[in-house]
């Protein structure tokens, strides 16, 4: 008897029986996109360049793929359960704050990140790093419980070890935006007030002209890039699990995650090193792009190693089964 396939509906129940806070956040995060795209059609305002609700849109639309998806990574953790109610309910709770508190800064017409130009805006801005770091913390209690349980597809839990630690490494990279700009620090030394404390552009104020959906600097270093690209190896390394385990077996598979797992940190890796010395995403330097170069002569040799180690285990299983 075959088994029936899975729908939506047959998904979302299932995480909803497991874990019904990240749930409860992710559905809730998908209709608050739904609102603030009705809020990016109708209010004509801009903040720091960019539409008013373009920002809330898009930490809802990332914080409901990320609650979703951690809600299902808890379904491959059934002996986990303190750990899945600890990290769980902190996550969705603080992933609501975080993305209610950008919203309420959208309405009221300013910004959310690095803005401490009133007392509110500087509470408001350090209430979401505190909860950012808890979170963080919270999810290397996952990881430990990824690193300890036992999967029978080998390939998916190593892309899962992987993805989760590169996506807390990806988060914590958020630390290189809190820090104080030297123009910051210099209108500090000369007004004695800073308004703003930290930027996701290397080179030049936040704002100006973006790439298009996401504002990212066209013109200079954005430290958005990195994280936002190390935050979703949580998604991108199982999906090459289950791409590979469908057309290879699990061993190929496993060698598989391995590669992609080695590209994706290199990868990380230059992006931040190209933001950090202010350089454009479409526009690297030199040395960026030596790296890259590395990078894709690196990634290509790890493919070919696998597709040779896959056409001898081959060979050898028909050497065997002839013998």
């Amino acid at each position: 008897m075959k088994p029936e396939p899975t729908t939506v509906r047959t998904l979302l129940a299932r995480l909803w029986r497991t874990d019904k806070p990240l749930t409860s956040a992710g559905l809730l995060m998908l209709a608050a996109l739904a609102a603030f795209a009705v809020g990016l059609l109708v209010d004509p305002r801009t903040i720091g360049g960019a539409p008013a609700w373009m920002k809330p849109a898009k930490f809802a639309l990332s914080t409901a793929i990320y609650t979703l998806t951690l809600a299902w990574i808890f379904t491959l953790l059934p002996s986990w359960r303190r750990t899945r109610v600890l990290a769980g309910w902190t996550t969705a709770a603080i992933i609501v704050m975080e993305v209610a508190i950008i919203a309420v800064q959208a309405w009221r017409g300013t910004t959310s990140h690095f803005n401490v130009s009133t007392p509110v805006d500087g509470a408001l801005f350090g209430i979401m790093g505190a909860g950012i770091v808890l979170q963080t913390l919270s999810t290397v209690l996952v990881a430990i419980a990824l690193f300890r349980e036992p999967f029978a597809q080998r390939a998916m839990g190593a892309a899962l070890r992987a993805g989760m630690v590169i996506t807390i490494v990806g988060a914590s990279s958020a630390g290189f935006m809190t820090q104080p700009t030297a123009a910051q620090v210099a209108e500090l030394r000369e007004t004695g007030h800073m308004p703003r404390v930290g930027a996701h552009t290397v080179g030049a104020p936040d704002g100006g002209e973006g790439l298009i959906g996401t504002g990212w600097s066209r013109q200079h270093g954005d430290l958005r890039i990195p994280h936002f690209f190390g935050l979703h190896a949580l998604q991108v390394l199982p999906i090459v699990a289950l791409v590979a385990r469908r057309r290879r077996p699990d061993e190929t598979a496993v060698r598989v995650v391995r590669v992609a797992a080695a590209s994706y940190v290199a990868l990380f890796g230059i992006l931040l090193f190209e933001a950090l010395n202010g350089e454009p995403v479409l526009a690297p330097g030199p040395a960026t792009l030596a790296l890259l170069a590395a990078w894709a002569l690196g990634t290509s040799a790890g493919i070919g190693s696998v597709a040779r180690w896959s056409r001898s285990a081959a060979t050898r299983v028909s050497a065997y089964a002839g013998a």
